[in-house]
This record gives structure tokens, sequence and C-alpha cells, in this order.
């Protein structure tokens, strides 16, 4: 699978343009800009159905936002590039007309009060009564431009210019599920409970998102919104309770203290990233892979994920476990661990790294929610719960695939070493060079004790980007730059859509790297080209396949032995 033409650049078919998005991306845009904002995002819905028609070997996602069509792919299932591009091309060749006008939804929403804590305010800052905001918001067909920041959320166009309100100077913590809220020139619907800057008028009962329906997400782009009066909103009722446990096995692990940020994860969800659902999964796939495949479970099965201070376990079973990424020292790491029914484990602190992976025989037992067990918490989403573990918890153990193990190896940590610090990321920048990208490269960066799962905040600040006035697609691995200067790098719980400047993007096969800076680490970026971001990423797969290779090898002869 050489990518001998993997040349990053610019290519344009008709009146499309595509242009490659760090290494796992293809955007494609209208070359000519359009005076029509509903005509150019129901051309955009058109090209991404026409993409998504084709089936493209190697395509994980399609993501449309107000201005391009986000086409994401795995480097490791294309031929190449340059072949990828082609088959995009091949793809717009059967571009349909545009349909017009999208789904017609008509929202009701009960204005001001507990539900529209905002309202009066809105009200004062433009001088009008509150039946003249109500007038006002509920007489547009508002357009569907994007769906993203949590699931399902509509980015919705159309506010009439006498409403246009600046967003919150300090975000909300806590936004209600079902609120309806003004930012700047747009109107939009929170479906879950989370932060939010936006100004809130009022809340509906209209259910933007469930995951067992297909799409997941209500709304998307193109589709158009009406909003109308009434009185009262009764919230429809929570989606997981008509999800039922994976499988039910008196093998548990109870959950004695539950450290910090731990949560069931896997490898992530592909192909709902147009409804607003991010990859999620967990944030080093290297280690989380090999905690898996020490112990002969599936690539992909469910396992513990904790930040720098590790969960307190008691084991309701004779089991298997391994232990990868960021570790206490007095843990052995990268082998099978034989637990006795009884067994407490205490990870502790972390020594080195930020995140540690505990994979036990047989995989953790939740319930897939798209085609996932990992755990999105902003959305109550996947894992247990959809939520970070907590003391009394009991998590099923599923059956091994191996029943007999060798406890006398291990794997030599060089073969997948934590970040040394100072660490370096390489980097596909975007767009022209500018200042800010040349601050980024020759200044080192340290990480912020904000960092989290969604993404890794840096102290130091670069200069400005010109402010982008649509939003667009992002990815884990893409480099933000907010009003204050100080970059974000996603990680892979990061929203779909962001509204920020780019500076660039992380390479795929130093992302796991990333996932383990800490606080206080020191970054300095250096810039690289697709070509051998590619190789990079192939280079880490063959080794991983050495690797399993290697570990079979093993299992086998334990089996054999026992």
């Amino acid at each position: 699978m050489d990518s001998i033409d993997d040349k990053p650049g610019t290519h344009t078919h008709c009146e499309i343009a595509t242009h490659t998005m760090g290494d796992t991306a293809i955007t494609c845009s209208l070359s000519q800009k359009q005076a029509n904002l509903t005509k150019c995002v129901e051309t955009l819905s058109s090209i991404a159905n026409a993409i998504r028609s084709s089936s493209i070997p190697g395509v994980r996602d399609i993501v449309v936002s107000p201005d391009r069509v986000t086409v994401v792919y795995d480097p490791l299932l294309i031929d190449c590039l340059t072949s990828l591009e082609a088959k995009i091309h091949t793809a717009l060749m059967q571009l349909q007309p545009p349909s017009t006008g999208g789904k017609l939804h008509d929202v009701p929403v009960r204005y001001g009060g507990d539900t529209g804590p905002d309202f009066d305010a809105v009200c004062r800052s433009h001088a009008i009564d509150g039946t003249t905001l109500i007038q006002l918001h509920t007489e547009p067909e508002y357009l569907v431009t994007a769906i993203g920041f949590v699931p399902g959320f509509p980015y919705l166009e159309g506010l009439p210019k006498a409403l246009e309100t600046p967003r919150l100077s300090t975000p909300r913590r806590h936004v209600s599920a079902g609120s309806v809220g003004i930012g700047g020139s747009q109107t939009g619907i929170y479906p879950f409970e989370t932060p939010g800057g936006w100004h809130l008028i009022g809340q509906t009962d209209t259910n933007l998102f469930n995951p067992i329906n297909s799409p997941p997400a209500l709304l998307q782009p193109g589709d158009r919104v009406r909003f109308h009066e009434t009185d009262s909103v009764n919230m429809a009722p929570d989606y997981r309770a008509a999800i039922t446990p994976e499988c039910v096995t008196p093998k548990n692990i109870t959950i004695l203290q539950p450290g910090l940020m731990t949560t069931v994860q896997d490898l992530g969800r592909s192909g709902f990233r147009s409804s607003g659902v991010p990859s999620s999964g967990v944030a080093d796939r290297v280690s989380a892979m090999l905690a898996n495949s020490i112990l002969g479970n599936p690539e992909n099965a469910a396992l513990l994920e904790y930040t720098l201070l590790g969960p307190t376990l008691q084991f309701q079973t004779d089991t298997f476990i391994a232990l990868t990424g960021a570790t206490d020292d007095s843990l052995a790491t990268l082998r099978p661990l034989r637990v006795r029914r009884g067994d407490t484990l205490h990870l502790g602190h972390a020594a080195k790294g930020c995140r540690g992976y505990l994979a036990v025989a047989g995989g953790i037992c939740v319930p897939p929610i798209l085609n996932s067990y990992s755990t999105y918490a902003p959305a109550k989403l996947g894992g247990y719960g959809g939520r970070s573990l907590q003391t009394g918890d009991q998590l099923a153990i599923g059956n091994p695939l191996v029943t007999s193990f060798s406890t006398t190896w291990s794997l030599n940590p060089d073969v997948v070493p934590l970040p040394a610090n100072p660490c370096t990321l390489r980097m596909l920048p975007e767009g022209h060079l500018s200042k800010a990208h040349q601050a980024m490269i020759s200044t080192p960066m340290h990480v912020t004790a904000q960092s989290d799962r969604m993404g890794i905040r840096f102290s130091e600040a670069v200069p400005p980007l010109s402010a982008t006035p649509l939003s667009r697609a992002v990815l884990p691995g893409t480099i933000q730059l907010p009003p204050d200067g100080k970059p974000i790098l996603l990680l892979c719980d990061a929203q779909t859509i962001g509204g920020y400047p780019v500076l660039g993007h992380i390479i795929a096969a130093d992302l796991p790297r990333a996932a383990q800076l800490r606080p206080g680490n020191t970054v300095c970026f250096s810039q690289t080209t697709i070509t051998e971001a590619h190789r990079l990423l192939r280079h880490q797969h063959n080794m991983l396949a050495t690797l399993q290779q290697g570990i079979n090898h093993t299992l086998d002869l334990a089996e054999k032995a026992e």
C-alpha cells in the first residue's frame, strides 16, 4: 500500500475544488462563492450524498459545513492519496441537481421564564418587549447549515438582524437540554445538558438526537426550521432507558475508588460525524491496542482509560489483566498479570505519561451505542451509563478468547515509549504560512492543567490569524487558534464543527504520543509532509502487526503447555 503519489495540494473538478486537510481528510468546496447561502448548503449536501453513495473504500466520515464538505479517510485503507482524490472526482461526475428546501421541522418553544433565563436581557439589549422578541424569532424559516458542537446541535441561519446578540462573555457551565439560544447572528438548540455561551430565550421538547434512529440527528444540513410559541414543554424520556445491557455475567469488577476520568473506551466510533458525534474512544490507540493484544482480545474490545490517577478495583473473579500507557512504577506493564477473586488492585498516580489503560481478558461488557463501546461524557453517550466511573460501579467481564497465559514475559517498553520532555510533534500547516505558523514551529509550548480529552491547551500565545466567519469541520489533531492566541490541539472528544481559525494538523502517527502529554510538559512542533505522515502511520501499523504476531505465538505456546 505504498503511496508514492501522496502529494498535497488543490485540485479542481468543474466548479468544485478539493484540498487536503491534514493527513486524514480532503475538503470539497465550491470554486465560486455563492451569494445564496441556501443554494450553497443544498449544493454541498448534494456533493456529500454523491460521495457517500459511491462507498469509496477508506472513507470513514463525510461532514457538511457552511462552505465545504469534509471527507475523512483512513490512510491505512486507501491505495494512495491520488487514487482517493480520483475516486472522489469520479463520484462528483454523478452529482445530482441539489434538492430544494430540505425537510421542514416545526419546533415548539416555551419562551422566557425559568426556561429562558436570558429572555429579558435580550429584550433590554434591543429595546424591545417580549411579544416583539417572540414575533421576530418565530417569523423566519431558518436554514440548518451544519450539525456539531455536540451531537445533534443545529447551527441555524436566518436570525433577524434585530435579534443578533453577542455571545455571553463567560459561558454557563450548565445549559439545560432543549434550551433555545441566540449566539451572534445564529440561533440554535442544545440537545443535551452542556456548557454553553449563547443567550437562552426558551426551551423546546423536540428530541434532536437519538442514537437508536438512523441518522441519529433529527436535523440535517439543508433542512429548515420554524419555531412557534407554546405554553408548556414535556421533555422526552432519556433514550438510555431503551438500551439493554450487552451481557449479564457473575464475573465482574467493583470500583472502590474511581481515579480521575476513568471511562470505558474502545477504538472509537466512525460514520456519525455528520450528526455531530465525535470519534471519542481511547486517546492513545497504540497503548490500548497493545493492552488488548497481550490478552488475546479483539483490538477493539472495551477497556478502561484513566487520566493521571488510576482507579482502585476489586475483582470478583479469577482473571488476567494487562496495563499499558501511563502507569504506577510499582506495577508491571506490557505483560499478562494474574488476579484472583477478591484481589484489590490500586493503580495510584501515574509516574510518567498522562493516560493509562487496563484491559481484562474477555473485555468489559457494556452496550454498544452507534457501533462503539466508547464513552462520550458531554452527551452521556456509550460506555458505562455515558459517564466516568464512580465508586460502587460494577463492570461485567466478557468471555475470554484465550484462557491460558504465561506471565513470565513482557514487551520491551522501548517499542512503545512514552513521550520525552520536551516532546516533538509533527504537523501539517494549513493555509499560507504566517507569523502564527512560524511562532508555532519556533516556540516551545507548555501543556496547561486545563487540558482534557477534548483538547490540549498551551500556555504560550502566538500572533493571531484572521477570524473565519463560518464554522468548519475539525478533527482530532486539528490545532485551533482562539482569540487569546493560545493554541488548542484537539483530541478524541473534540467537537466535530469549530469556528476558530486553524493553524494546522498534528499527523495521525503522533496523536498517541500527544495523548500522553501531561500538564507542564514541553512540546516542540516541526513541519512535515503528507507523504511522510502517511509513511510514519504505515510504519506504526506494521510495527503493531509485528508485535501482534509475536504475542499470538506466545499465547499459542501457553495454550499448548496448559
